[in-house]
């Protein structure tokens, strides 16, 4: 029996090439992709692309902008707000301007010629009423003008003094609290004008823009799929009884129909579960049913796309 066995053997393996020989298995999968979506933060009218499907980027890029009137609008008032907190802490911390502190002063000055005036005049009317020569009327006059003079010079030299002081401690704080809610409005305000022009998140290629020029983005809505590189990988299922002979990082063969040959790749995910299999018993009879899935990653994934079938191969 063995030998006519081995005689059908023979003479199938001459009619038909290969039959029988030990060529290594292969594994069925497909080629996957895990993509970066760019989004924005904020809904808007799309105004600009920077990009288009098949561009290389780098990340940082800009990738597509977004209606921003609002925005600037926004961040000229923040900083308008800005400048005048500012120009109020200032003025509180050192005092009254110079123009102001120099016409009290030039009034001040005013007032002590006419203190002095006053006083002279006073004198020449006491010696003129010791001579009998004044009428008490004029001696009491400019006693009254003396003493008017002395209170202005008494009032601006005060007033002097204060507008050299700086505002109260509690002023200042106020103001400097002013400053700087003003400041963090500035900053938001500026903040969310660059969330209008949305750049990549990383180094890729542009795989599709799901939007158009003017059409409104969502917050949060992908607008733009991105390709990172190292992001293909192929996916593909291990039975149970050969699923031991595989190992993370282990380096296994791609082909498909018109890749580049020796295209290869290193597994990076194992499934715990089996996948998509029917319920079964898990007795020793039955474990052969279960399939595991496997990701690996394409070394070299020129040629590649998500999506395209390919056979995988364990190498020596």
């Amino acid at each position: 029996m063995n030998d006519i066995l081995g005689f059908f053997t023979g003479l199938i393996a001459i009619v038909i090439p290969g039959f029988g020989s030990t060529l290594p298995p292969t594994y069925s999968g497909y080629i996957e992709a895990d993509y970066v979506y760019a989004a924005p933060s904020t809904g808007g009218t799309i105004v600009s692309f920077a990009v288009k499907q098949g561009d290389s980027v780098k990340q940082g890029d800009v990738l597509f902008v977004l209606a921003h009137a609002q925005q600037d609008a926004l961040l000229a008032g923040a900083e308008a707000r800005v400048s005048a907190a500012d120009a109020n802490a200032r003025n509180l911390a050192t005092g009254s301007r110079t123009a102001e502190v120099d016409v009290i002063r030039a009034t001040l000055s005013k007032a002590q010629a006419d203190l002095a005036l006053a006083r002279t005049n006073l004198d020449r009317s006491e010696k003129l009423d010791e001579l009998g020569l004044t009428p008490k009327a004029r001696l009491d006059q400019d006693r009254g003008t003396l003493a008017s003079a002395q209170a202005q010079v008494d009032q601006l030299t005060a007033q002097l003094a204060v507008a050299d002081l700086p505002a109260r401690s509690e002023q200042q704080v106020a103001a400097e609290a002013n400053l700087l809610a003003a400041q963090a409005d500035a900053t938001k305000a500026r903040s969310d004008l660059a969330d209008r022009s949305i750049t990549a998140p990383q180094n890729g290629v542009i795989d599709r823009l799901f939007y158009a020029n003017g059409e409104m983005a969502g917050t949060g809505a992908p607008v733009v799929a991105l390709l990172p590189a190292g992001s293909l990988k192929a996916k593909f299922y291990l039975s149970e009884t050969v699923r031991n002979d595989f190992a993370l990082g282990d380096t296994v063969s791609v082909a498909c129909d018109g890749c580049a040959a020796n295209l290869t790749a290193h597994i990076s995910y194992f499934a715990a579960d089996p996948q998509f299999t029917p319920p079964v018993i898990y007795s020793r009879d039955e474990r052969s049913r279960l399939a595991f899935m496997v990701e690996a990653i394409i070394d070299q994934p020129q040629g590649l796309h998500p999506g395209q079938p390919v056979s995988i191969g364990k190498l020596p």
